[in-house]
């Protein structure tokens, strides 16, 4: 049986969390604000302190820092409605033992309320959180829970020296992610050097990665330091890490292992002592199946994992995403969203996710430059174009699990013939269908998604019906 405190100005909430864990057999009080729980704490120390960050008179991250000093070691769990990255470290650096942002599934919270009383004291935590780095338009933005459960990650993992994969779609802000994870690191102070893996010709990678020696080949007149040398006592940010060759990989793992870098061409190993968050767009469990990316390296890689959500699964992030892009390039006010163009944002499939928000909201602020921004004055919307392996590996396997039941279905006498016409009389329908919807009907719009002329989606649509 222990004590639990539990800190919230929501009446229901502290019933709810009362009701639930009375029947573990545990003494729970309740109170609205943190003097009176400062005054509780000086009567009894808790075993367990739930407690929100918003409270009337003393906020919540003020009255953690005085419990501390009353309670030791005891495990206080903060929850917020109004969470942010900047909250959620402060939480986590302050000493909280977990951070829940409402609403939250009442049992999600008692398994942590649980693991909190079981848990061993925490070590000594910064209080402080680097606020010489500002992120002004780089900053990470949010108030899905999707997003809080990406903030609460980034503040989990800040201070633990460990690689970090950071995986999601192409726009989602990956960098971003990796940038705030250094930023409130022990190694903010040292360098954060990116490294855009798809950027590099494949005959000079090694070279940048690892430095080359003087006449190591064909134009090396001096010597060179690689990036992963520059990012000692620092952070390297390896963008798109999937599409690194497999002997590259090799040779990355061994630097990650080791922390010693061998130079091309050079026979003298350099130490540099960094931290690897590497992200990808890629599947690389699937490439590992395939062997087209190293087991050992992605073991090594997936210590801690962060997967951001594509934008079309976060729209109430929408309009505060919006809105930041718009101050950027009018930060007077004078251009505003009508609610005809907020509604066109919220029905748009955002291939590109953020980037391609950021995107059509220069464009609408650019071409309507004071008013109202209505819905045409944005572009129209774009079709993904990039490589997603994992969509088309899906893609693949569907076409092949066709083909096997058509093959299935043909009597064995029979010839197999006329099965492509019939696989496109079957799938072009959808795809034309598929078009026509992104562009709400319009026939030249759903031509220029497909590629094709108007007329010839015309002589289609014809044909199908």
């Amino acid at each position: 049986m222990s004590n639990i405190l539990i800190v919230d100005d929501e009446p229901s909430i502290c019933w709810a969390l009362e009701q639930a864990l009375a029947e573990d057999g545990h003494i729970i009080t309740t109170t609205a604000t943190a003097e009176d729980a400062l005054e509780i704490t000086r009567r009894q120390i808790p075993d367990v302190v739930v407690m929100d960050i918003r409270l009337p008179g003393i906020d919540g991250l003020t009255a953690l820092e005085q419990l501390q000093s009353r309670i030791g070691a005891t495990p206080v769990i903060m929850i917020t409605a109004f969470g942010n990255l900047e909250t959620a470290v402060k939480a986590i650096n302050r000493g909280a033992y977990e951070y829940l942002t409402k609403p939250f599934d009442l049992e999600d919270a008692i398994q942590v309320i649980r693991k909190a009383l079981n848990a061993k004291p925490r070590g000594e935590l910064s209080t402080e959180i680097n606020s010489t780095q500002v992120v002004s338009e780089q900053e990470l933005l949010g108030k899905s829970p999707a997003m809080q459960a990406v903030f609460r990650k980034i503040a989990v993992v800040a201070e633990r020296d460990v690689p970090v994969l950071v995986t999601g779609e192409s726009g989602t802000g990956k960098e971003l992610v990796a940038a705030a994870i250094h930023r409130y690191s022990k190694r903010s102070t040292g360098p954060f050097i990116p490294v855009c893996v798809p950027a590099m010709n494949e005959s000079v990678i090694e070279s940048e990665l690892f430095g080359h020696a003087k006449g190591s080949f064909t134009g090396a007149i001096t010597e060179r330091h690689g990036l992963l040398e520059a990012a000692n006592q620092g952070t390297a940010f390896f963008d798109e890490i999937g599409d690194i060759e497999m002997t590259t990989q090799i040779k990355l793992l061994r630097v990650l292992e080791t922390k010693m870098i061998s130079p091309v061409g050079g026979n003298e190993q350099r130490s540099s002592d960094f931290r690897l968050v590497a992200a990808t767009n890629r599947n690389l469990e699937a490439m590992v199946a395939e062997e087209k990316f190293r087991e050992d390296l992605f073991y090594r890689l997936n210590v801690f994992r962060i997967e951001i959500p594509p934008l079309r699964e976060r729209p109430e992030d929408i309009p505060l995403l919006a809105e930041h892009f718009m101050r950027n390039l009018d930060p007077t006010g004078e251009v505003q969203l009508s609610p005809t163009a907020l509604k066109e944002l919220n029905s748009r499939p955002w291939n590109g996710n953020v980037r391609e928000l950021r995107n059509v909201i220069e464009h609408a602020v650019i071409v309507t430059r004071s008013g109202e921004i209505s819905a045409k004055s944005f572009p129209p919307p774009t079709t993904r174009t990039s490589d997603d392996s994992g969509s088309t590996h899906q893609l693949n396997i569907a076409i092949e699990n066709w083909w096997n039941e058509q093959l299935q279905s043909i009597p064995k006498a029979a010839s197999v013939e006329g099965l492509y016409e019939k696989f496109l009389t079957e799938a072009e329908p959808t795809l034309l269908s598929q078009a026509l919807r992104l562009s709400k009907g319009n026939r030249t719009e759903a031509a220029q998604f497909l590629g094709i002329h108007r007329q010839t989606l015309r002589e289609k649509l014809k044909n199908a019906k």
